[in-house]
């Protein structure tokens, strides 16, 4: 496509029979949707060349970033992707280094990703990178190195440590930029006029100016009476910048298809007939449709007519698109892929027998604890499905969840969800734009810094509500406790002040926690304990995963020692204290009797 990225590469070695390759450089420009996701990458390592394995070490760090970068979910971003994908790579490198004898799996590393319009540097090391914009000539890297006596010792490094420590850049392109990998063997050899008039003789062929390169650094390393025995220089320039943009061409949705028109039940679109119309809002449209040629029954979600010039909402509704596409788990709807080619833009996801989970439980008001506690922890499995992908929900409440005839809980909401670092404004402005519920954490109201402990506060409030659920109890409790919303009887929320009426910090101190136990005397109190933490209205204070709530939901599992809060540590630890206090007096006195 004339909007995707376009580069041109070179490179060049210098080596001899009595050094090998210490190095390793490549560049991996992918196409189609990778392409647009992942961006191009160009990377160099260099191991130290007393290093018995150094060749071996270089390539294992550049093929492996290559490999596992790419193979990486596209829905993160690029820090994120590969920071992760350099630390699992540091933490292999570092635990298999222990098996080598005479050398190890240690080496710098630079990494260079280029997407659409942004460059994002990875570095450890003292492997070099330089920018070459017109005559300017910067280098985009510092050496970790440390001086001790005389010698030049690498003081970070992939594989040295069993953490790793990395430098990121981000900066804008620009076409025509150049961009030389190289490693530090060429210290002191080559200056900054001599890159730029040695590529600048011939920029159309980069191979050539990396010979140009080596061949000089070689000469002048040979006049100065040291080795140039392993060297490299590796070349990339942008010939095309990737748009900002990639759907910009052809229209907000992709492939020029606009959303469709209203439709009622019996209408038909690309063969699914409208059997029911299930949601009609101001901005989406969903329907329950028919497979004319398969009989299959689906869910047709397509963004409001209305919406066609509202560009933000529509690639958020791209987003929920794509996100859906790579959610994998029992817990969450899935996407159904097409049959036929669409004329319309829309997508289809599984339609699930059952009902939502504020009907399933006015159903089910006999439901004993367990078979809450069981709906309980598959709507935290959800929910944590999300946050493996790096997404937080932002709209917990019972009509996101469908329960089947078989008890299986299934996420079928995404239109508050986006990416962990979309940053605290516009994912504020989105949950607000949705709408936000009772369950919503209280730093949604104050304007605070959201994320997945805020997805953990409305998940923990929905389970207090599940499990609170009862007919009996409701007429007593319902002026105090509040009436969850979607519900019409017997739903008790965990504060008496409601989350929406919070204006500023200080009001948090007027949130208290009201055990469960006192509605639900059947809860153990090691469960009433984790609820009460992950329900903190302080959000540093709640559980850092989810997955330690999922503990606690766990039958038979006491997490007390973990979940029980700051009061309870400290009680335990005055008892050893005044044990211990006891015990001193009366060695004391035996000693002074004696």
């Amino acid at each position: 496509m004339a909007s995707d990225l376009a580069l041109s590469v070179g490179q060049a070695f210098v080596t001899s029979e009595r050094r090998h390759h210490r190095s390793s450089m490549a560049t991996q420009v992918p196409d189609g949707e990778l392409l647009a996701g992942r961006g191009a990458c160009a990377v160099i390592a260099d191991s130290p060349w007393r290093n018995a394995i150094a060749r071996q070490a270089a390539d294992l760090a550049v093929r492996g970033f290559l490999a596992d970068y790419f193979s990486t979910p596209l829905d993160w971003n690029v820090k994120h992707a590969a920071t992760r994908v350099l630390r699992a790579l540091n933490g292999w490198c570092y635990s298999q280094s222990r098996f080598v004898s005479g050398g190890s799996y240690v080496s710098a590393f630079s990494g260079l990703i280029l997407l659409k319009d942004q460059g994002h540097l990875f570095h450890a090391g003292d492997t070099l990178v330089f920018r070459l914009r017109g005559a300017e000539f910067e280098q985009l890297t510092r050496d970790h190195v440390t001086d001790l006596g005389g010698y030049r010792y690498p003081s970070r490094a992939l594989g040295m440590d069993a953490s790793l420590d990395i430098d990121y850049l981000n900066l804008p392109l620009a076409q025509g930029d150049l961009f030389l990998f190289t490693t530090q063997a060429m210290r002191g050899t080559l200056s900054p006029s001599d890159y730029v008039q040695l590529i600048s003789q011939d920029a159309s062929d980069l191979d050539g100016a990396c010979e140009r390169l080596a061949a000089r650094a070689v000469e002048m390393a040979s006049l100065r009476g040291y080795g140039a025995e392993a060297l490299c220089f590796q070349l990339v320039r942008i010939d095309r910048l990737g748009s900002s943009d990639a759907s910009a061409s052809r229209g907000v949705l992709g492939d020029g298809l606009e959303p469709p028109g209203e439709l009622d039940v019996g209408d038909e679109l690309d063969g699914y007939w409208v059997e029911e119309v299930l949601a009609r809002t101001d901005r989406v449209r969903v329907y329950r449709v028919r497979d004319a040629a398969s009989g299959e029954r689906l869910l047709l979600k397509a963004p409001s007519p209305q919406l066609s010039e509202r560009s933000s909402y529509l690639r958020h509704f791209v987003y929920q698109r794509d996100l859906v596409k790579r959610l994998r788990s029992p817990f969450v709807n899935r996407l159904v892929e097409f049959k036929r080619p669409p004329t319309r833009y829309y997508y289809l996801m599984r339609f699930v027998e059952g009902e939502l989970l504020g009907d399933w439980i006015r159903g089910h008001v006999a439901a004993g604890l367990e078979q809450r506690l069981d709906i309980a922890r598959q709507l935290t499995k959800a929910v944590g499905a999300l946050h493996r992908r790096e997404v937080i929900h932002q709209g917990v409440h019972p009509d996101a969840f469908i329960v089947d005839q078989h008890g299986q809980v299934v996420l079928i909401d995404f239109s508050s969800c986006c990416a962990r670092d979309t940053g605290t404004t516009a994912a504020v402005a989105l949950a607000r734009e949705v709408g936000l519920s009772a369950f919503s954490a209280p730093e949604y109201a104050l304007d605070g810094e959201v994320g997945r402990r805020s997805d953990q506060f409305s998940l923990a409030a929905l389970i207090y509500w599940l499990l609170s659920y009862s007919d009996a109890s409701e007429r007593g409790m319902k002026a105090r406790l509040g009436l969850a919303q979607g519900s019409d009887r017997g739903g008790h929320l965990p504060f008496q002040t409601p989350m929406q009426s919070l204006r500023t910090e200080m009001d948090l101190e007027t949130l208290h926690y009201r055990p469960v136990r006192r509605l639900v005397p059947e809860v153990p109190e090691s469960l009433d304990l984790a609820l009460e933490r992950a329900l903190s209205p302080r959000r540093e204070l709640r559980f850092r995963r989810l997955s330690e709530l999922l503990v606690a939901l766990r039958a038979g599992h006491d997490p007390a020692p973990r979940a029980g809060g700051a009061w309870r540590q400290v009680r335990q630890v005055r008892q050893w204290q005044l044990i211990a206090t006891v015990l001193l007096v009366i060695l004391l006195i035996n000693w002074w009797l004696g």
